[in-house]
């Protein structure tokens, strides 16, 4: 019988099991701690100490829990379904649609200039926007121009998944992943992004080199593709998508106007996800009025949008939850400490590292961004203050491990849709996408290490 691994809201609810558990197994206790000159509490080293007495959580509390989860994620929640509306009614202009397909019609014979335009874009979407499930309809597009080309599947797919991959794994402002996990560690949103966009560059250049080493050794030399004796892997059709007007060019220009004015109004006026969500919301509107869309249809695709959230709201208050069970327990210092004493003796530089394998690890079993987030940095942070790494580079270990990992673990909806579009076997995409992984993690943990060194936070 074929393993099959579980729902992650079943995963969630199990990881809820095992915290109400362990807080009858652990010992009770809890760090000191103080107010930095940030105004952020921060645990104090060696002070941690185990409680003289232990008291124990009822078994209601894992139900009484969740509902306090929700409202104590209720920013973070609804900051989520604004976003999922906007980008719906952006997206029912036909822009994103006439942007990209325009993008890979243009550069359709020339394969070099379709790999690293097409990555680029993609990358660009996903370290912004959170862009990924909306890529799917492409692939089809994208895997006619490949064989157009006398390049396979294959090559159409890492154009993709290692183009949001390394969006992800280096956002600058993906609302999805580094702003939630900088609001749970308590780090001003979008703060370290000259490094996050400093590391594009090499991130980006070596999965480029990847890819298109691979597609034109394919061009080449058709034996070496890795889709050989795989069948059905060449009927795939072209799919039309909508000319690019100058309507659509507009409402380009206001959407990069919104995240300019987010990130200036982050910087200069201390905006956070009420002030965030007003702006998005505003664009809605602004595209509303200017496409001339009938306000009753932009109502029904905003609300189509925020419901296709609903699961990533969940998520989050599961993940909360989680939290939550080991602070009332109090053992989330217990654990804390746990990991805390190794990676204390290794050093900051080795234990930003060992965070980034942490954080890689805990993808396979949270394959949601924001979930992750919420399940993994209310550890990290205190670990951060315990190890002398600074809190902004326990969100980038968790950057890294949540990005990049969500090209290789089966677990992620969007990557096992993409290959399934495809008809790829995952042990051939496997074979594909572990050597730039390796190469990734050893990137990664090189960069954490620089982190370090220049007191990045």
């Amino acid at each position: 019988m074929k393993f099959k691994v579980p729902h992650t809201l079943v995963l969630l609810f199990g990881m809820m099991v095992f915290a109400l558990l362990l807080t009858y197994v652990l010992p009770q206790g809890k760090f000191e701690t103080i107010e930095n000159e940030h105004g952020r509490s921060v645990v104090v080293p060696d002070s941690y100490e185990q409680n003289s007495e232990k008291s124990l959580l009822s078994v209601w509390t894992l139900f009484t829990v969740l509902p306090r989860a929700f409202a104590d994620s209720q920013g973070i929640i609804f900051f989520v379904f604004i976003i999922g509306g906007a980008l719906a009614v952006i997206k029912s202009t036909g822009v994103i649609d006439a942007f990209l397909g325009k993008m890979l019609k243009k550069f359709g014979s020339k394969p070099q200039i379709l790999i690293v335009s097409s990555m680029l874009v993609f990358s660009i979407g996903s370290s912004t926007l959170g862009m990924a499930e909306e890529y799917l309809p492409f692939i089809t597009v994208l895997i006619a121009l490949c064989l157009g080309m006398k390049m396979d599947v294959m090559s159409a797919v890492g154009i993709m998944v290692v183009g949001y991959g390394v969006g992800y794994g280096v956002a600058a402002i993906n609302p999805f992943t580094v702003m939630i996990a900088q609001e749970v560690a308590e780090v001003p949103p979008t703060s370290g992004m000259w490094y996050r966009l400093i590391l594009l560059i090499p991130f980006f250049l070596v999965g480029w080199y990847h890819v298109q080493k691979y597609a034109i050794g394919v061009q080449n030399d058709p034996s070496k593709s890795l889709m050989n004796n795989v069948e059905n892997n060449q009927n795939h059709q072209e799919t039309a998508y909508p000319k690019l007007t100058k309507m659509h060019w507009i409402i380009l220009i206001l959407t990069f106007l919104a995240l300019s004015l987010i990130v200036y109004g982050i910087s200069a006026w201390h905006w956070y996800l009420t002030e965030l969500g007003a702006v998005f919301f505003g664009l809605t509107v602004l595209v509303v009025i200017v496409n001339r869309i009938n306000p009753s249809e932009a109502a029904k695709a905003f609300g189509i949008g925020a419901s296709e959230l609903t699961l990533t709201a969940l998520l989050i208050g599961f993940a909360r939850s989680i939290a939550l069970l080991l602070e009332d327990g109090q053992v989330l210092h217990t654990i804390v400490n746990a990991l805390a004493i190794p990676l204390q003796k290794a050093g900051p530089e080795l234990a930003s590292v060992g965070m980034y394998m942490i954080q890689s690890a805990m993808n396979f079993f949270i394959p949601s961004g924001s979930g992750q987030a919420y399940v993994t940095m209310p550890l990290m942070a205190p670990i951060a203050d315990l190890t002398g790494v600074s809190r902004q580079i326990a969100v980038l270990a968790y950057q890294f491990g949540d990005g990049f990992t969500n090209m290789l673990v089966p677990t992620n909806a969007v990557l096992m849709g993409i290959i399934g579009i495809a008809g790829i076997p995952y042990d051939r995409w496997f074979k594909f996408i572990i050597p730039l992984m390796i190469k990734f993690w050893i990137i990664g943990s090189l960069a954490l290490i620089l982190a370090v060194w220049i007191g990045y936070s």
